[in-house]
């Protein structure tokens, strides 16, 4: 395979790594900003996964199986709220917890009901012509619809955040949950709402590695794509747009493996596996040395709040 070729796959395969990252890392940027630290995205990923191959044999809608995967993921998200929102258990033991009870819970149900390995049909690409007749880039406009419906919907999110009230509420109780509460901004009902919504889009980065992307399930098939999107919330500073910059690095490095592979260039099992945690690793360091004060973390990112509590 020459150069060319090669590079024309990577650029035209790059989106659909980047769109799990990129979803899945807005969705914890919505929960976050709420105050919660939200540590579950791998699990959530996995139950969106799951549910949507489930609906996708049931019902062979991609459409229905996505919108019904992120139902699935904020239902399970309700666990989390519980726990960190009203019991006040701790975020990260909460998080981790989640993580553990999604693996066990979605590997049983995928071998009880049969979901493993059953290849399903899915979404076709959608030529934007004529852009996808370019030489080298046309294949990054020649995707499916959830590729091209990424952007729409960050800039959806990002203009909820921003410039309505409902995204003012959300952010407040984020960074001071006392002063929200003096509003009269109940603190509790914004970050069940901002955790039930982040899950969903984590629920959607699931279904989209399942049902559009490899259409089967196989246990543990997000393969640590939620611990890199958590990775990708702090890089990014929970600023959407660097997220989104973050997950199409990311998903241009995953996108490379593959073709490196095609063009005959033999790489270690192992140095493949662990390349895109130790781009991750590097990405840390270079953001806690490269930071300078300005630190875009909510004010009460982790911090549990009960009215009683106000001073």
């Amino acid at each position: 395979m020459d150069a060319f070729a090669i590079a024309t796959n990577w650029l035209g395969n790059a989106p659909d790594f980047a769109v799990p990252y990129a979803l899945a890392a807005l969705g914890l940027i919505v929960c976050e900003r709420a105050g919660v630290l939200s540590l579950g995205a791998e699990g959530l990923m996995l139950v969106g996964a799951l549910a949507g191959i489930g609906a996708q044999i049931a019902f062979g809608q991609p459409g229905v199986s996505l919108v019904l995967a992120m139902l699935a993921a904020s239902a399970v998200s309700v666990l989390f709220a519980v726990m960190t929102i009203l019991l006040r258990v701790n975020q990260v033991i909460a998080g981790l917890a989640l993580v553990f009870f999604c693996q066990g819970l979605t590997s049983l149900a995928g071998t009880l009901f049969g979901w493993t390995n059953v290849a399903v049909g899915s979404i076709g690409t959608i030529a934007l012509w004529p852009l996808s007749a370019l030489p080298l880039v046309g294949r990054l406009f020649d995707q499916n619809i959830v590729v091209y419906l990424t952007l729409p919907i960050f800039v959806a999110v990002v203009w909820v955040l921003t410039h309505t009230t409902a995204g003012l509420r959300l952010r407040a109780v984020g960074e001071n949950p006392q002063a929200a509460d003096a509003a009269g901004i109940s603190v509790t009902a914004w970050r069940f709402a901002a955790v039930l919504a982040g899950s969903a889009l984590v629920g959607l980065a699931g279904a989209y590695i399942s049902v559009v992307s490899t259409k089967l399930w196989i246990a543990g098939m997000t393969g640590g794509r939620g611990w890199i999107a958590v990775g990708l919330v702090i890089f990014a500073r929970w600023s959407p747009w660097k997220a989104l910059a973050g997950a199409v690095l990311f998903g241009c490095v995953e996108a490379l493996i593959p073709q490196l592979a095609a063009a005959g260039v033999q790489l270690p099992q192992y140095f493949v596996l662990m390349t895109p945690y130790a781009i991750t690793l590097a990405v840390m360091v270079w953001v806690a040395i490269a930071r300078r004060g300005a630190d875009g973390e909510p004010g009460a990112l982790g911090q549990p709040y009960v009215r009683e509590e106000r001073r």
